[in-house]
């Protein structure tokens, strides 16, 4: 069997895709799973050994371009797909495998996807989870009336490449000797998902001042945030304190926070290739809620506060004033962190 799945545009949806990879691949074994997404997404297709072929998504998330994406359909109607997997909701991501003519094309129902779906899922809530949308898809409609028809949710869990590790260490100035605090302090979604500069501050000095080090990382648009915090720090420790915001390629930031000893971060997609290094991490929520895209990992701690207004999943805080975040203070991240410390029993439990 050879599948093509029209994968998403955001980092935090890409590596939750996974789960629905490694479904496909349990439930079909030795089959071809090619995934086509974006350019940026190839360095986290390489890592998931389920992906036999990431396929360059030359269009841009906008781009409608009808002719354009034709053009691509029929190219691919010689390839012997025999089914296609649209994850985004768009009518537009469905027209490459409509006109490449795949037999059976499953997915969500959507934005005027009538007629370009021919297998048509419409009871989206009965998944209340991103990651259950998704790998609901991997089995046949009839057997998928609500979450609990779902036999398993795999994890992901992105391959780290050592050589590639060791040379980013080396690159960029940095070792292992001390423990590293893995902080993700950016949000690309919007403000309404960004904890305070200064509260980050606190925990990072909290860390430092008992031996850790700490690596900051982010994208280029980070790099104010992270030289905020990084400012903030007492100069006896600032040495300690590394920004990798806007340094690092996403390789290299895989590789590198693959040796974090706990990761602090924002509902980002960094978050979210986090939990997919099983890292212990902390997950500091906003606007948005862990009820919808939750970390997918073993060692997870969630904080938020429970004002009224949240979770509004809202880019900017339509009030002006941000106390979901500005509320929800350090002492409670450096909580989440001892408790993260506690031993397990065997059930996966705190003991």
């Amino acid at each position: 069997m050879k599948i093509l799945v029209i994968g998403p545009s955001w980092v935090g949806d890409m590596v939750m895709s996974q789960s629905l990879y490694k479904a496909l691949k349990a439930n079909h074994p030795g089959c071809e799973l090619h995934v086509m997404a974006p350019a940026w997404c190839r360095p986290l297709l390489e890592r998931m050994p389920e992906v036999d072929q990431a396929l360059p998504m030359p269009l841009g998330h906008g781009d409608f371009k009808l002719f354009e994406r034709r053009r691509l359909g029929k190219q691919f109607r010689s390839a012997g797909y025999d089914q296609a997997i649209i994850q985004p909701n768009s009518m537009k991501s469905a027209f490459i495998p409509f006109f490449a003519r795949i037999p059976q094309r499953t997915g969500w129902k959507g934005e005027h996807r009538y007629g370009l779906l021919n297998d048509m899922r419409s009871n989206k809530s009965a998944f209340p989870l991103m990651v259950e949308r998704y790998v609901a898809l991997a089995y046949p409609k009839a057997q998928m009336k609500s979450r609990a028809d779902i036999p398993e949710i795999p994890h992901p869990a992105l391959s780290v490449d050592l050589i590639n590790q060791q040379a980013a260490l080396s690159k960029h100035g940095l070792d292992t000797a001390r423990p590293v605090l893995v902080l993700c302090p950016g949000a690309e979604f919007g403000p309404a998902k960004r904890w305070p500069e200064g509260h980050y501050a606190v925990v990072a000095q909290q860390h430092l001042d008992e031996g850790w080090q700490v690596w900051i990382f982010g994208s280029a648009k980070d790099v104010p945030v992270a030289n905020t915090i990084r400012e903030r720090i007492n100069p006896l420790t600032k040495g300690n304190c590394h920004v990798l915001a806007g340094k690092t390629n996403l390789h290299e930031a895989i590789d590198l926070m693959a040796l974090g000893s706990r990761v602090i971060s924002n509902d980002s997609g960094l978050m979210h290739i986090a939990a997919a290094l099983n890292r212990p991490l902390i997950g500091v929520y906003g606007s948005t809620s862990p009820l919808y895209t939750p970390p997918l990992a073993d060692r997870v701690e969630i904080v938020h506060t429970d004002i009224a207004c949240r979770p509004c999943f809202k880019r900017t805080c339509k009030y002006g004033h941000l106390k979901c975040l500005l509320e929800l203070q350090p002492e409670q991240v450096i909580a989440a962190g001892r408790k993260l410390d506690q031993p397990q029993d065997e059930s996966g439990a705190d003991a």
